[in-house]
């Protein structure tokens, strides 16, 4: 009599993963506030003509209203990085909305263009805190695999459409009210993650707690504070003005200090051996170009189209709605290109 035959087992098909319902609070909160900064970088362009009228902005000193947020907001994230690792990263994006949300409203209340400028370093300095510390908090709420790599997509794709939604509502706000509904809209925003984000978000720091590198800091934020200041001044004074070529020089010597810097020290806040990797290479310079091109390109858009063109600030923000919908399209369509091309083709057509 001959044994039963016996049938192997099927193979257990793993459940597709599902986020749970704080996980999905968690996603929002985040999501929200890294939209909500990705729409102030765009939201106030189509309003600049106005606010330069109603305060009495120089059309030579409106390029400042941006200025002084890019000067902020790209000095200083490297450094509120590594801040964000010493003192908490909820701690610290906790305390740049709380900043973001304040200087939002004392922007929106602002009656000089000194109150104004100051507003805006504010809410840069909030974002250069936010940006890391939001983004490390994603990345911690998830573990790796599909549901992080979709919560990385979804952050991806919400800071590309947020210049696109920031230059319609900032032409929409400016038209139906006021420009000063641009600052207004973030404070409700604001608080209400304020609101929701201590007994939500979970806070998140590295095993060991990295020494701060104050010469680093230093060099790198100033570096880079008096570059942009310098690139600020060419297209005000021109190439060849001492201020320029001052702040210029300066700025490269220190990054060039910040490099030795970091060499040597301890616990550096840029791995040097990172920087050296083609793929950051190619990523940096294209990057580089491509902010570069893009905020001037925005911003002259905006007063050609408006002081020259006539249009009006809808006009102008749905005009430029069309060129953030091709960012969303590039950016979705961007991690499929590079899988299928590699990162030096798709960088090279794309430019």
């Amino acid at each position: 009599m001959s044994a039963p035959t016996q049938t192997a087992p099927a193979p257990a098909v793993a459940p597709s993963p599902h986020m749970t319902a704080r996980q999905k609070l968690v996603l929002t909160l985040l999501l929200g506030a890294q939209f909500m900064i990705a729409v102030d970088f765009s939201i106030l362009n189509v309003a600049l003509p106005v606010v330069g009228e109603g305060l009495g902005f120089s059309l030579s000193h409106l390029q400042w209203i941006a200025t002084a947020f890019a000067l902020a907001a790209a000095g200083f994230t490297l450094l509120f990085g590594r801040v964000a690792d010493l003192v908490g990263r909820k701690r610290l994006f906790l305390a740049g909305m709380a900043v973001l949300g304040a200087s939002s409203l004392l922007g929106g209340l602002a009656t000089s263009p000194e109150v104004l400028l100051v507003a805006r370093v504010l809410q840069g300095l909030a974002t250069a805190a936010v940006t890391p510390a939001g983004l490390a908090l994603l990345t911690t709420a998830f573990k790796e695999g599909p549901l992080r790599e979709r919560a990385l997509g979804l952050n991806g794709a919400l800071m590309s459409a947020g210049f696109t939604a920031g230059a319609i509502l900032g032409g929409l706000l400016t038209d139906l009210l006021s420009w000063r509904w641009a600052f207004f809209v973030n404070v409700p925003v604001a608080a209400l993650v304020l609101v929701l984000a201590p007994s939500v978000i979970t806070d998140s720091r590295p095993d060991r707690r990295p020494r701060l590198d104050l010469p680093g800091a230093a060099t790198v934020t100033g570096g880079l504070l008096l570059l942009v200041y310098g690139l600020t001044q060419a297209g005000e004074t021109g190439w060849g003005a001492p201020a320029t070529l001052a702040a210029l020089l300066s700025g490269a010597a220190l990054l060039v200090v910040f490099r030795f810097v970091e060499k040597r020290a301890a616990a550096p806040l840029v791995p040097l051996h990172i920087l050296k990797r083609r793929t950051v290479i190619w990523g940096n310079a294209a990057g580089l170009i491509a902010f570069v091109t893009e905020t001037s390109l925005v911003f002259l858009l905006t007063l050609y189209l408006q002081e020259v063109l006539g249009y009006s600030p809808l006009a102008t923000g749905l005009a430029f709605g069309v060129l953030g919908l091709g960012t969303v399209i590039g950016g979705t369509l961007g991690g499929r290109a590079v899988g299928r091309l590699g990162n030096r083709t798709t960088i090279v057509v794309g430019g």
